[in-house]
């Protein structure tokens, strides 16, 4: 009987300590809050210097240089996206704002593609005879637009 007298004057809840303050700014959450922004921060330069949009650097080094060579690929290797293709010698300018080079193909200028690219820097091809690889925009004056991704130096 005496077992029994124990048990029931025991408590079965018990109240925590109110003095203890919980806080959200702890050693250990600073800490990985720290972790989380270092790993950001470098992958993030990482990330930045891997640069595939910038084929001039892939070719030579510097901006402003034009001198590539036959065979010569740069660009997007997305062939699935810029599944239209042509070549042609590239020259500067459009047809009323559409396109900012175009292929000079043979036929005359009712054969010409009009470019645009925001992933190639194509000021470095002109005056040479490329590929490019693009897709295929809607167009007001020009009798065909590509946006293009990819380019091979033929000549």
């Amino acid at each position: 009987m005496e077992k029994m007298e124990k048990k029931e004057n025991q408590e079965v809840l018990h109240e925590f300590n109110k003095d203890v303050k919980i806080s959200m700014f702890s050693t250990k959450f600073l800490a990985i809050v720290g972790v989380a922004i270092i790993f950001g921060l470098g992958s993030g330069y990482l990330l930045a210097s891997y640069d595939t949009g910038s084929m001039v650097s892939k070719i030579n080094g510097t901006t402003g240089e034009s001198s590539v060579s036959k065979g010569t690929i740069v660009g997007s290797s997305d062939t699935k996206t810029f599944k239209d293709t042509a070549e042609g010698v590239l020259e500067e300018g459009g047809i009323e704002d559409e396109g900012q080079y175009h292929l000079v193909r043979p036929g005359g200028d009712s054969q010409n593609v009009y470019l645009t690219s925001s992933i190639v820097d194509l000021s470095v091809f002109v005056k040479k005879k490329v590929k490019v690889w693009g897709e295929t925009n809607a167009a007001k004056r020009a009798g065909w637009l590509m946006d293009v991704g990819r380019v091979e130096v033929l000549e």
